[in-house]
């Protein structure tokens, strides 16, 4: 064996000992890496995200419907208000697609907040009062949103 033939295969010795000891394991991490946000951000994302969008519609809900509470009604800022609130209880429907406790706990009460604007809906445009059970409801869905923060928490 000539001294260039050892040369080379000490070359390549050095270049696969530098792989093994330095490409691999961060291939090797990144591969892990890339798998383990793949299983956990499928729930663990929309649990996140789910929560503060249920929130949002919920508050968007009792901090605007104060202007609606007596007769007689703006008609038109009703609508305005109404398709806001329709708009944040789909994104918080969307947001908690996940099959998690606390995603179905979400969005059953997205479901109920809809039925309540639904009651309001009805009274308002034939004038009448609104559902003597608002507040009541309204709560229950709060309580709703906050048990399914506590599922989160929970990892559920």
């Amino acid at each position: 064996m000539s001294l260039a033939t050892i040369v080379k295969w000490l070359a390549v010795l050095v270049v696969l000992g530098v792989l093994w000891k330095m490409v691999l394991p961060r291939v090797m991490h990144d591969r892990n890496a890339s798998t383990e946000t793949t299983s956990s951000s499928g729930t663990g994302t929309l649990q996140a995200a789910c929560i503060p969008a249920a929130e949002r519609a919920s508050d968007a809900w009792g901090n605007g419907l104060r202007q609606f509470i007596n007769p007689p009604y703006d008609v038109e800022a009703w609508s305005t208000f109404r398709n806001d609130v329709e708009t944040r209880i789909s994104s918080a429907e969307s947001a908690c697609s996940c099959a998690a406790d606390s995603c179905v706990k979400s969005r059953d009460a997205m479901r109920d907040l809809r039925a309540l604007m639904t009651d309001m809906d009805a009274a308002i445009r034939s004038g009448t009062a609104p559902p003597s059970d608002i507040v009541q409801r309204q709560e229950a869905i709060d309580n709703q949103i906050s048990g399914a923060s506590d599922l989160v928490k929970q990892g559920k």
